[in-house]
């Protein structure tokens, strides 16, 4: 397949996404990140868009399973809520803040990286898909422990990820005030 052809069967996955030339950037990731605290329900603050995170009020529940994977349910709302079930893992528990996550098992795990945490109120994750090196796709999370997250945090985490030479500028808010 030609790589014109390619291109132009991604247009629409990459109207949705934020696309740069050039391989992934590299950020730190946290130090001393532990698994267990960090499970349990995440709401969205902010992202970089997504193709498969359009609607509103998305949340992200981690759980563990007893073959130490971990269970990813993801939801959000759009018109109803619907949710998404994933497989994540520490990729190299050398560097166990790089977890992979997978939502169908024919397609290789994404990169699930902890930039920064606290566990009990914020995380800021990132993940990118490189493309033979030539361009790729960020995507960018601020979660909290609350539909809410104080302004002064999100910025915090804006901050950490512009200094890992991350673009947020397609950055957006998600809204949490849905009544399904």
């Amino acid at each position: 397949m030609s790589p014109v052809y390619l291109l132009l069967l991604l247009i629409p996955v990459i109207s949705a996404q934020t696309f740069h030339w050039g391989p992934c950037p590299t950020p730190e990731v946290q130090s001393n990140f532990t698994l267990q605290p960090y499970l349990g329900e995440w709401y969205e603050i902010a992202k970089l868009p997504a193709y498969f995170a359009i609607g509103e009020c998305i949340q992200a529940n981690y759980s563990m399973r007893e073959d130490g994977t971990v269970r990813v349910l993801n939801s959000q709302v759009n018109g109803t809520r619907w949710f998404v079930e994933g497989t994540a893992k520490v990729m190299d528990p050398k560097e166990p803040a790089k977890l992979g996550v997978q939502f169908t098992s024919f397609l290789p795990y994404s990169p699930y990286w902890v930039v920064s945490t606290d566990y009990t109120s914020y995380t800021v994750v990132y993940s990118c898909t490189d493309i033979f090196k030539r361009f790729h796709f960020n995507f960018a999370w601020i979660f909290s422990r609350s539909p809410t997250l104080p302004t002064v945090i999100v910025d915090y985490a804006k901050k950490l990820l512009i200094e890992e030479g991350i673009d947020i500028s397609k950055m957006t808010h998600t809204d949490q005030r849905c009544r399904v």
